[in-house]
């Protein structure tokens, strides 16, 4: 389907007296916006073609679930109290929640930290306003979201190509990206790689580590990150990091062939 076919399937079934609706027709996006709070969710069609394409009925009771969920979110304030083993921190670009006073830290300069109370179908972004009400202080939801990403099961998949290794965690929990911020998990990765060791981020529900044995190990860790951040739902970034010494460090992938300087001046 095209994703002005997409958008009117969904506007036909986001009935809501309280949302308006538009659509950006150069950046293929949806936007809801619930007019009590001012805010809303923009959906990218373009990542919904394949899903619609495979099973219409299913993508579309899937994507109208989760915003309706998101909608409710963002009316409704989550308590913390209580929810303390639902508290994870997710990974976003930079310049997400810009204007909004989101509990957040920085990790690189493709990425950066907020923090979330699991809901269920969906989470939510926990800001200053949810901190007053429930008591705890930032220091606390950072210890707390630590504690619980580092509990979260870690099964990697490993698949071979050009002899270079490359680990795929998928879990379908929604926080994939948010292993990358579990030390112990990288260092124990760290100790079963013979080549050097990258890791990639290229959508919230993907995380990818590689055992970079040669030269041609980089060339499909870049075009693999590239095609896994043009098909997320919540895209991060399409650079690849080199991990060494508990650091992240971005390549940059060129004329095929490993970077000889990655490391950035600031």
């Amino acid at each position: 389907m095209k994703p002005i076919e997409i958008k009117r399937e969904l506007e036909a079934h986001l009935q809501n007296e309280n949302w308006i609706t538009s659509y950006d027709r150069d950046n293929d996006t949806f936007r809801i916006v619930d007019e009590r709070v001012d805010k809303g969710i923009t959906v990218r069609l373009g990542n919904l073609t394949d899903k619609f394409k495979e099973d219409k009925d299913a993508a579309l009771e899937g994507t109208v679930a989760k915003i309706k969920e998101g909608m409710r979110l963002l009316v409704e304030k989550a308590d913390l109290n209580g929810k303390e083993k639902n508290i994870f921190p997710v990974l976003r670009t930079p310049g997400f929640g810009e204007g909004k006073q989101l509990l957040s830290d920085e990790h690189t300069a493709e990425t950066k930290i907020f923090y979330a109370v699991d809901e269920g179908a969906s989470y939510s972004m926990i800001d200053e306003e949810m901190l007053k009400q429930s008591g705890k202080t930032g220091e606390e939801i950072r210890e707390t979201a630590q504690f619980n990403v580092r509990a979260l099961p870690s099964d990697f998949r490993m698949d071979e190509a050009a002899g270079n290794k490359f680990y795929f965690l998928h879990a379908g929990d929604g926080y994939e990206a948010s292993r990358i911020l579990d030390e112990q998990l990288l260092e124990k990765m760290k100790k079963e790689i013979e080549g050097e060791m990258a890791v990639a981020v290229p959508h919230h529900d993907m995380l990818v580590i590689a055992d970079l044995r040669n030269e041609a190990g980089y060339d499909v860790l870049g075009q693999m990150t590239f095609q896994f951040f043009a098909e997320g739902h919540v895209p991060l970034t399409a650079l690849p990091f080199l991990y060494e010494n508990g650091e992240l460090e971005p390549i940059f992938i060129l004329a095929q062939k490993k970077p000889k300087n990655t490391k950035n001046d600031g």
